[in-house]
Formats: structure tokens, sequence, C-alpha cells
């Protein structure tokens, strides 16, 4: 598809975390609808990561910036994505 945006999907989760479990079956589906690459990344992995989002996980990020935090807003991501 020329002219594409190309975007970057993360999810800042943590083990035992059930909210995750949600946000990243959540994800999944928005991502493949889009096909959108995106990945999971353990906050409790890395220090800076830990500190700065801890308390909210699951955080999604697009493209490197914080999108949204403890929930996937279906609508609001698929337009995050089609820019």
């Amino acid at each position: 598809m020329s002219g594409a945006v190309e975007h970057e999907v993360t999810l800042l989760v943590r083990q035992n975390c059930p909210a995750c479990d949600t946000a990243e079956t959540e994800l999944a589906e928005v991502c493949s609808e889009l096909g959108v690459p995106w990945e999971v990344s353990d906050v409790d992995a890395d220090a800076e990561l830990r500190a700065e989002f801890g308390d909210r996980v699951p955080v999604i990020l697009v493209d490197g910036a914080e999108h949204g935090f403890w929930k996937v807003e279906p609508q609001r991501l698929r337009s995050a994505l089609t820019r």
C-alpha cells in the first residue's frame, strides 16, 4: 500500500497482571485488523520503564509516545493508527 503511514505499537505489561492480559488480547485484535506490528515489553525488566510506567500498566505506546494506560480503547487506537 503506497503512501501508507507505518506505526509501531508497544504494550507495556508486567507478569501476573489480569488487566495486561486483557489489553494484550484487545491490542492484538486492533493491530491485526489494521496490519500494524506490535510488541510486548515487561516494565519490570527495565528500571527506567518501571520507574516511569510501573504503577500504570498496562500502557500503550504508539510510535514511542504514550497513547493510553490501564485499558485499550479500540476506536481511539484505530483512529491513531489510521492517521
